[in-house]
């Protein structure tokens, strides 16, 4: 039982939170979500926005959800407190059914990472601060996860996430096992952006 515990941690126990209240509402907005989040932190924005990238969902989701993680990183570098997006992000509404696919695919993935969880391992790397250093890779990951390239999505949005539990739990070893995804996602990023122009130009 204490293992179970333990290896189910705040994050995904908010994810399936959220889960059941946009079945509750029969959906919420993106503005919604941020505010269901109330002062939890720029961890619980950044893997909520991150996740939808992830999962096989119809729709513009990579674009959509890579625009408002850039956004709301630049102003977490700048120390903005209280997340804003415009209007046009803010009251895109997303069904019911999103938020439970959302919680089938990314929550056994969430619920992996916290296994490793050990709070307030490597403290210094999970001070206050962070959320402002970290906002610069995240912004970068958000770029590629916005741009249209083939299966392009699922690397930045995996080292956001892992990023982003480390952040919420307070594990500074995980927060660097986010960051060294960060390279991994870049690299294969490159290596995607070459073979979608080297089709194209055969085209």
């Amino acid at each position: 039982m204490a293992d179970a515990q333990r290896s189910e941690g705040v994050a995904s126990r908010t994810l399936a939170s959220l889960a059941a209240t946009a079945r509750e509402r029969d959906g919420l907005s993106i503005g919604e979500v941020i505010d269901e989040m109330g002062p939890s932190g720029f961890g619980f924005v950044i893997l909520l926005l991150a996740i939808p990238p992830l999962i096989p969902i119809p729709g513009p989701f990579g674009a959509l959800f890579g625009t408002a993680l850039a956004i709301i990183s630049l102003q977490f570098v700048f120390g903005a407190r209280s997340p804003w997006l415009p209007a046009m992000l803010r009251n895109r509404r997303l069904s019911g059914k999103v938020f439970e696919s959302m919680e089938r695919h990314a929550g056994p993935m969430v619920r992996q990472v916290e296994k490793l969880i050990r709070p307030q391992r490597m403290k210094a790397l999970a001070g206050r601060f962070l959320p402002c250093l970290l906002g610069v890779p995240v912004f970068a990951l958000a770029i590629v996860i916005a741009l249209p390239i083939p299966f392009g999505n699922i690397a930045p949005a995996v080292a956001i996430c892992v990023m982003a539990v480390g952040l919420i739990e307070r594990d500074g070893l995980v927060i660097l096992g986010g960051l060294a995804l960060t390279a991994v996602a870049a690299v294969a990023t490159v290596f995607l952006f070459r073979g979608a122009a080297t089709l194209i130009a055969a085209a």
